[in-house]
């Protein structure tokens, strides 16, 4: 029998909170197995019911979201976070994922993501909605001008993600300033990059750097 992804929702708002619980009991691997509305109770609440994944609002009453990450993250509790938020900002983002939150939804897009987040979190992965994702992408090509923005390449089972950490190694950014600027953590930037030489079958950054030249992801 297939174990259960343990589930805890954490919002102020008990209308989404009974929204999202029907939603995600309708997935056969994962059970809800709690809530809060408050706060200040979602340390306590996650430690009794041992869960796997809790989907937390920024803005929760008494005690915000942000301070409850610093909860999880200061007791190194091993419950991966997803930030369920109103709020499409930036500075939040860098904020929660720098506290250990691994993924970052809107609540304009949970209904259509929150199953696929929860899966990919549970398997180690990040996860952002589209929104985030573009927003992100945007700030990288901003900041970066020598970046070319024609994302085509020969090779087409390379992800989108897997393009951006591309560009970014081909302007000799370190693992640590890849993972700062797309918002990832360090390992998460190791595992795309070692994926991208397996699958480019590359051995070398000189290597990568060429194959970005040659498929125009970065200006000369």
């Amino acid at each position: 029998m297939t174990q259960k992804i343990r589930i805890h929702l954490a919002d102020d708002h008990q209308v989404l909170i009974d929204g999202l619980t029907n939603l995600l009991q309708t997935v056969d691997n994962f059970e809800v197995v709690g809530n809060s509305l408050d706060g200040t109770t979602v340390y306590d609440d996650v430690s009794n019911n041992n869960a796997d994944i809790l989907v937390l609002d920024i803005s929760m009453p008494k005690k915000d979201g942000i301070d409850v990450l610093k909860d999880f993250s200061e007791k190194k509790f091993p419950c991966k976070v997803i930030i369920l938020s109103s709020y499409d900002d930036l500075k939040i983002v860098k904020e929660v994922m720098k506290l250990g939150a691994k993924g970052y939804l809107t609540k304009k897009c949970a209904g259509e993501n929150i199953i696929e987040a929860i899966d990919a979190i549970y398997q180690g992965q990040e996860y952002f909605c589209d929104a985030i994702r573009d927003k992100i992408f945007n700030s990288f090509m901003h900041n970066n001008p020598k970046l070319n923005k024609n994302d085509y390449v020969k090779n087409p089972i390379l992800s989108t993600r897997e393009i951006e950490i591309i560009k970014l190694i081909a302007l000799e950014y370190s693992g640590k300033q890849i993972s700062e600027e797309l918002f990832i953590s360090m390992h998460t930037v190791e595992t795309h990059r070692k994926n991208i030489m397996k699958k480019l079958n590359i051995t070398t950054t000189i290597g990568l750097v060429k194959y970005a030249l040659k498929n125009d992801l970065i200006n000369p």
